[in-house]
């Protein structure tokens, strides 16, 4: 009742986040009586005389709303004698057990603790510790020592992935100068990151922190290496797993536990690295205590030594005149996006307008403008089906094949240079068909990464065609289809992932024994399995076994191609990657940006903004057969992807939780195609027939300025990154007074001289050129201004083509919305 009383005052006065924390905090015995204390971890073992054990105290109050208050509640144990308790954490004193006690108000909780071999010192582990030392202080990072070339003549590996070389550079390099054995605290690796001596990294360390005892104590040591029984690291967790935090709840304090091999399970948070996936939302300390900056939800990575784990905090309070407005649910898709939004308080705004949709859709699906007469029929339409008969009417067209199978085209890096020029139009015919026809999207990989035989006989192989050796065929097949940028674990371990260089050049090795020969045709090759090929290691010098992520490595018999091997673990139904990574691609070109964004880069530090809705989108994709059409269809016919892109207050600041339609500009293939549609005169390409679209083009122009100006992909890629989506002044110019615009509006075949022959008045004239151009009549304003501009110049012609140009550069016009 207290806390409820005063979270109102709080709104009410707009009192700080602070000051309430310590108003309900100095209320803690009312708090007490209706509801509950916990303490995590429920038990712990200390089996030498370093380790050490945070504790983490949650209150849960009668509504089940959680809140930290570690730094509240008065911690005991129940034998002094055995732990001693400081600040929350665990240390020993004796070997036995002993009960560690949160206290808040007039409520307890406890958590049983063991202690074992607490007058043995065990020697700090080099693996374990040092190296989780030298990465919590950053001394191996990218940009200090951990480059490729090092700094200041000191070179150690990228966050610790190569112990072996890190190892023999503290220990032997310059005849171990940076180490003082009998005077450890003169040890340069000490003194300069202290700041005693000259350091252009900056102050890493401080006396006494977790990083620099464990690394003094191992110079004190004599530098041992460790012995080969020592305990190794298999994984962390993070406690609490994850956390709903209401108002005025501000703040949660993370515990790291790692596993070790030999069943033990020590406090890591001290030699761990934080990291918050929206800084805007919660920033973390590097002690992982997570503390609120706004409303929202943040994933918070924690990684110590090469391992992970992530959980999601968020942070939640009432938005003064906030009220569901209770919008439909036309699918799943709706009800997973609502209830995040609900839960966030944002508003979604409501429905676009028929012309909004129709332009829309029709570009989504079809990558062109709807016609003049598509869109009157449309908008005189009076059906309530109107906009499902219309999609499926775009899924069934031509169109739609050309338009997708362009999009498939690009991140398959179709282009003569690789395929050569017939490869490239055999290839594109391929891909076309396969949407067209809606080949299931795990068959359309199989296919791909399987092919055999002449690249113009099977255009699937042309992907052998395209990837020339194991490491690009590995990351362009991981980017691809499980969504995942591993390019960084070539050369060391990913630093901000968990896969390693044997994860890399374990997949490399399923794409080993790809042979190429040339056949009787120059501009043909023949893609064929060989019965010999590895995949070395360069660091290890090992020979290394197909891998799968997440599965391990396989045995595949000298008879089997590994591909097969490869693709059927990449296109099982419990694949973890590849539906969500499919999903995740369509639904960031229907939308406008991805449930995880960039569409391709999946990783624990870049979570999914909707977990769950990008759960169920897999899920349902796999239990309709992965059918494209299906998905995108289920799609476009939710109110998520139908909403207006016009924000209210409530929803403005959004750019994660699709509440309202992204605006974005048109490819550069839609904006030339759209501008041809409205003036009505066709661009020439070279070499195609007339009135080929952009759109249809089999590769992409070397020379055509206008395309390349708007970002139009060269295919050298296979990443969505390569086409690019920024404006520039250089765009603005080829709008304002390029060739392209001006030449196509006064074109004598071009739709104002057609109209103006055929005896059409300026309104006519001025309704069809924005009925072409954004699917709608102008309104009251823009008619009587057009009119105005026209009746007041000389030449009509002149001012039509005027008006045109105008339409052109709008906002409306150029951006999809």
């Amino acid at each position: 009742m207290m806390a409820d009383v005063l979270q109102n005052l709080a709104r009410q006065f707009v009192l700080p986040v602070t000051l309430v924390v310590l108003l309900v905090t100095s209320a803690g015995t009312a708090l007490a009586q209706s509801g509950r204390l916990e303490v995590q971890p429920a038990t712990a073992t200390l089996t030498n005389s370093r380790a050490r054990q945070q504790f983490v105290a949650t209150w849960y109050d009668a509504a089940g709303n959680a809140r930290d208050v570690t730094s509240e509640v008065n911690w005991s144990a129940t034998s002094a004698a055995t732990v001693q308790i400081q600040g929350g954490v665990a240390v020993p004193v004796s070997d036995g057990a002993a009960e560690v006690i949160a206290t808040f108000g007039d409520r307890t909780a406890s958590s049983q603790v063991t202690v074992t071999g607490s007058g043995t010192a065990l020697p700090v582990s080099f693996d374990t510790e040092v190296l989780g030392a030298l990465t919590k202080a950053g001394c191996n990072m990218g940009a200090c020592h951990g480059s490729p070339s090092g700094k200041g003549g000191f070179r150690l590996s990228l966050r610790g992935y190569d112990a072996p070389f890190d190892l023999r550079t503290l220990r032997k390099e310059f005849d171990s100068r940076r180490i003082n054995l009998f005077d450890p605290d003169a040890s340069l690796l000490l003194r300069k990151p202290l700041m005693e001596v000259s350091h252009g990294g900056g102050r890493r360390l401080h006396v006494g922190d977790a990083p620099h005892a464990a690394i003094r104590e191992w110079i004190a040591e004599g530098m041992k290496t460790d012995e080969a029984n020592t305990a190794r690291l298999e994984r962390i967790e993070i406690l609490p797993h994850g956390r709903i935090l209401q108002f005025p709840a501000d703040r949660q304090q993370l515990i790291v536990q790692g596993y070790f091999t030999n069943g033990e399970v020590r406090d890591v948070t001290p030699l761990t690295v934080f990291s918050s996936s929206s800084e805007a939302v919660a920033s973390v300390s590097e002690a992982g205590l997570v503390e609120k900056q706004s409303r929202g939800e943040t994933a918070i990575l924690a990684r110590y030594l090469d391992k992970m784990d992530t959980v999601e905090i968020k942070f939640l309070e009432d938005v003064p005149g906030f009220q569901w407005n209770d919008p439909a649910e036309l699918n799943f898709i709706d009800q997973h996006v609502n209830a995040k939004l609900r839960q966030l308080q944002i508003l979604p705004a409501n429905l676009c307008s028929d012309d909004e949709f129709i332009r829309r859709v029709t570009l989504d699906v079809a990558g062109r403008l709807p016609t003049v007469a598509e869109t009157q029929a449309f908008l005189a339409d009076g059906s309530e089906n109107k906009r499902t008969v219309l999609i499926d009417r775009l899924l069934a067209s031509a169109d739609y094949a050309n338009f997708w199978g362009l999009k498939w085209s690009d991140v398959l890096r179709a282009n003569s240079g690789a395929l050569k020029p017939e490869g490239v139009a055999k290839f594109n015919l391929w891909v076309r068909d396969s949407v067209d026809r809606d080949q299931p999207m795990d068959e359309f990989a199989r296919e791909l990464l399987t092919a055999t035989g002449s690249v113009f006989e099977n255009p699937a192989a042309n992907y052998w065609r395209a990837s020339r050796d194991p490491n690009d065929a590995t990351e362009t097949t991981a980017q691809l289809f499980l969504g995942i940028r591993i390019q960084c674990a070539k050369c060391h371990n990913h630093p901000f992932e968990r896969w390693t260089q044997d994860n890399y050049y374990g997949i490399g090795a399923a794409f080993a024994r790809v042979g190429r020969k040339t056949t009787g045709n120059k501009m043909d090759e023949l893609i064929f399995v060989k019965r010999d090929g590895e995949v070395t290691q360069p660091r290890t010098g090992k020979t290394m076994p197909v891998h799968l992520l997440l599965q391990g490595d396989v045995e595949v018999t000298p008879e089997k191609d590994r591909r097969a091997v490869f693709a059927e673990w990449l296109t099982a139904d419990d694949n973890p990657f590849f539906a969500r990574s499919i999903a995740n691609r369509i639904w960031g070109h229907l939308l406008g940006r991805g449930i995880v964004e960039p569409v391709d880069d999946f990783r624990d530090s870049n979570p999914p903004s909707n977990a769950a809705l990008l759960d169920a989108l897999a899920s349902e994709f796999i239990a309709h057969g992965y059918s494209r059409r299906w998905l995108i269809r289920t799609i476009l016919l939710s109110h998520t992807y139908q909403r207006s892109a016009r924000t209210n207050e409530f929803n403005e600041a959004d750019e994660l939780y699709f509440s309202h339609a992204t605006t974005r500009m048109l490819t550069a293939e839609q904006l030339l195609d759209a501008i041809c549609a409205v003036t009505q005169v066709p661009e020439q390409f070279a070499g195609m027939p007339a009135g080929f679209r952009a759109t249809q083009l089999p590769e992409p122009p070397t020379d055509h300025y206008f395309l390349k100006v708007f970002g139009q992909p060269q295919r050298q890629m296979a990443c969505e990154c390569e086409r690019s989506s920024e404006s520039n002044l250089g765009q603005a110019l080829q709008m304002i007074n390029g060739p392209t615009v001006h030449n196509k509006l006064r074109d004598d075949a071009g739709r104002i001289k057609r109209l103006l022959d055929a005896g059409a008045d300026d309104a006519t004239i001025v309704t069809e050129l924005y009925l072409s151009a954004v699917s709608r009549e102008p309104d009251t304003a823009e008619m009587q201004a057009a009119l105005a501009h026209i009746s007041a110049s000389e030449n009509r012609r002149w001012a039509l083509e005027d008006i045109g140009w105008a339409v052109l550069n709008t906002k409306e016009f150029l951006f999809q919305h």
